[in-house]
């Protein structure tokens, strides 16, 4: 390996992830491998209704079993809970009726994770059953059945909007409206006009480790919780006020995460950290596989109407849309990403946005990669693709003539910052994939785009100099995407210190600067804020005192090989090692080196996907499979480009999943028929294709090295481009995803001028 010298530059170098070697050789502790005394295992009963009222809990033959120690309802826990049961982590159990399908109704607690999972099936739940609400549209009536009669916990006011009846609903929980020029003028100028309508499913995040959190009390009344989740600080928050405590008393320790993409926030703690307060013991709550496809917080289903007009050399002239998020039992959904997603990534004169947020009977929805964006960004990129069929334009140009770029307004009014979106799309249209598509039997080509705006998040980090001339970097984030390699690239170029002396610490609640949640592609911008800082300010402590023991200018110093040496004299020079000790020693001259970073990055860096799916459609089962891939980003400065890669790859493995396979499906009766990987399609290796990446560089304003949020922009463009591909090589266009064999099929054959796939062409 070479000596790194002074002058080396770290950005962009493809180094192993910090993570790797514990996690190929087993060493990893995930939340389920903590090992504690005395530990109780908790496994949920689900309720089997929509909507029913709990009439009798009859636990005594689990009680009956060895090993089992209680069967906990809500009566059992009213004692200990401090705030109302307005979210889904703070109704822990179902209080006095059930209200979606899956929503746990008690909790048996056993010595043996065996005798908890045998107990459950024991535990016999009478109900009187009760009307639900189950259709989202039909919960947007005036008159429809409230689902919650006293108000939706945590709704938001909202004004008519010029006699909406939307907004007299019982069961309207959010709602947003954008209103840009004049929207019916726009479309009397229009020359082609195109209006969808479309769906899309409930989807599930498919981590591979499910929710687990482990709770203990020690003698003192200070409560620990380990928790699979994407961040320490909020769990902290809702544990102390579900249960009244104050929150230096709560710690909580995030082990290794096993996969997130938004769904690990808040679900199970509180109710590990209940329990186990009130038996005196650790405490463990896990959720089945089963449980996660049944009761855990997966992405939304939506609703969405969208309206384009533009004139025949293609500039866009109006955008009227309609989106209706169904959040399930409890306010929540992307509604506000994605009211921004309809009409931001296109120059819009004029614009009318509407969107809503509406509570039925079914499973509370939470955060999935991009929330919002691959269901919006399906409609919006499907409605331009038949623009451009209708105005006869190439899909790329059309795209490219109407682009937002810097100083843009997105649809609140609020310019964009400086964006890649032209760039990625120019980057497209010459690739030979679009460039120099072929023609082929029963394979067609589509293109989409996407893109994140960004999340923004105050963030603190600390750096420290060891004894042994190595630097330990201390943040308060959770590494969910191999966050920390990039962490220590960041923090190697601002010290000058080559990474393999740096190592990063993902600290608990006691201990670490405060960071937000792993979520919104913020955490390489914001904790990479506060790191550059505090790197920044330990190089310079560490320049201090070399200087003063080489009796030169600071000016006059570099570092090498882990020596501070003189500039052009390298064999005077101290070791990083003996600054450290000279911090530390007894009676010493020199603080310790610690330097600390904070931040609160005020714009936006959003990161912008551009790609291209080839699709071959089996011409016997009508069964559309992904077989080439292209996916274009701009990354702002790529700092880890094997691990912006690794992003690209997982991303789009996800995006072909919302496309083609995933969804969550209800019966009539509200009841999730799709309860198992047996019944949940996922796209296994075999339906992904080789994908080919380009990472461009359009360096952001805000932030260090001007970077930009990664994690999420490549699941956002994967649906369309698949949509837009079956339409190239089916002539038909689906407006639901999953696009299944058997809606290609539907679609095809209730088209009396196509008789096969090609048709079209």
């Amino acid at each position: 390996m070479a000596v790194s010298t002074a002058t080396e530059s770290f950005l962009g170098k493809r180094i192993p992830r910090v993570d790797g070697p514990e996690k190929v050789t087993g060493q990893a502790r995930f939340g389920d491998d903590l090992s504690l005394y005395g530990l109780l295992h908790v496994r949920l009963v689900l309720g089997v209704h929509a909507h029913a009222r709990i009439t009798k809990i009859d636990d005594s033959a689990a009680l009956a079993q060895p090993g089992v120690l209680a069967v906990i309802t809500a009566d059992d826990l009213s004692a200990l809970l401090k705030s109302p049961p307005t979210s889904r982590a703070r109704e822990m159990l179902a209080v006095g009726e059930t209200r979606f399908s899956g929503q746990p109704v008690a909790a048996v607690v056993a010595e043996s994770e065996a005798a908890a999972e045998d107990a459950v099936q024991l535990v016999d739940v009478e109900y009187d059953e009760l009307p639900a609400v189950l259709d989202p549209i039909e919960a947007l009536r005036p008159e429809a059945p409230a689902v919650w009669p006293d108000g939706v916990p945590g709704s938001k006011a909202v004004e008519d909007d010029r006699g909406d009846p939307a907004l007299r609903s019982p069961n309207l929980a959010d709602h947003v409206a954008y209103d840009r020029g004049d929207v019916e003028a726009g479309f009397r100028e229009a020359d082609v006009v195109v209006e969808r309508s479309y769906k899309t499913a409930i989807v599930h995040q498919s981590y591979l480790e499910p929710h687990t959190s482990t709770a203990m009390m020690d003698p003192l009344g200070n409560l620990t919780v380990w928790s699979s989740t994407q961040g320490v600080f909020l769990p902290r928050q809702e544990i102390a006020r579900a249960l009244g405590l104050p929150e230096h008393r709560v710690k909580v320790v995030a082990p290794v995460l096993g996969g997130g993409f938004g769904g690990k926030g808040i679900l199970t703690q509180p109710l590990s950290a209940a329990l186990a307060i009130k038996y005196g013991r650790p405490v463990r709550v896990i959720y089945t596989r089963m449980d996660e496809l049944q009761a855990a917080n997966p992405a939304p289903r939506m609703f969405i109407n969208l309206k384009i007009g533009a004139r025949k050399d293609g500039t866009l002239t109006a955008l009227d849309a309609r989106l209706v998020v169904n959040s399930g039992l409890y306010n929540g959904g992307p509604l506000a990403n994605s009211t921004l997603y309809s009409g931001a990534f296109y120059r819009f004169p004029s614009l009318r946005i509407r969107g809503y947020t509406v509570v039925t009977n079914t499973m509370p929805s939470g955060a999935y990669r991009a929330p919002g964006g691959p269901q919006t960004m399906f409609s919006v990129e499907s409605t331009m693709d038949d623009l451009a069929r209708e105005l006869g334009m190439d899909p790329i140009e059309l795209r490219l003539k109407n682009a937002s770029g810097e100083g843009d307004p997105m649809p609140n009014g609020r310019p964009w910052p400086r964006i890649g979106l032209k760039q990625c799309l120019e980057q497209l249209r010459d690739h030979p994939a679009w460039k120099d598509r072929e023609r082929r039997p029963n394979e067609g080509v589509g293109v989409a785009v996407g893109g994140l705006f960004g999340g923004l998040q105050s963030a603190g980090a600390i750096c420290r100099l060891e004894t042994d001339g190595s630097l330990s970097i201390i943040v308060g984030s959770v590494d969910v995407s191999g966050t920390n390699t990039g962490l220590v690239l960041m923090a190697a170029e601002a010290l000058g210190i080559e990474p393999a002396r740096i190592r990063v610490v993902n600290a608990d609640t006691d201990s670490a600067p405060f960071a937000g949640n792993a979520g919104g592609s913020k955490i390489t911008l914001t904790v990479g804020t506060a790191v550059v800082q505090a790197a920044g300010e330990a190089r310079a402590q560490i320049m201090t005192i070399a200087g003063d023991q080489l009796e030169v200018s600071t000016d006059d110093l570099e570092i090498a090989g882990g020596q501070v040496q003189v500039k052009g004299t390298p064999e005077r020079s101290i070791g990083l090692d003996r600054i450290a000790q000279l911090g530390t020693a007894n009676m010493g001259k020199y603080p310790p080196v610690f330097g600390q970073g904070r931040s609160a990055v005020e714009e936006r860096a959003p990161g912008i996907a551009a790609h291209l799916a080839r699709v071959r459609i089996d011409p016997d089962t009508h069964q559309p499979k992904v077989i080439g891939y292209v996916a274009i980003q701009d990354v702002g400065k790529a700092v880890n480009p094997a691990g912006i890669e690794d992003q690209i790859h997982g991303g789009v493995a996800q995006g072909i999943g919302w496309a083609l396979y995933e969804g969550i499906v209800l019966d009539e009766e509200g009841r999730v028929m799709t309860g198992s990987l047996l019944d949940y399609a996922l796209p296994t290796a075999d339906k992904v294709p080789p994908i080919e990446t380009i990472l461009l560089e359009v360096p952001s304003r805000s932030g260090p090295f001007g970077v930009r949020g990664v994690g999420e922009p490549p699941v956002i463009p994967g649906a369309a481009a698949i949509g837009n591909a079956i339409r190239d090589a089916a002539g038909v266009r689906l407006t639901e995803i999953p696009m299944t064999a058997e809606k290609v099929h539907r679609a095809i054959t209730a088209s009396p001028h196509l008789h096969h796939p090609t048709s079209d062409h």
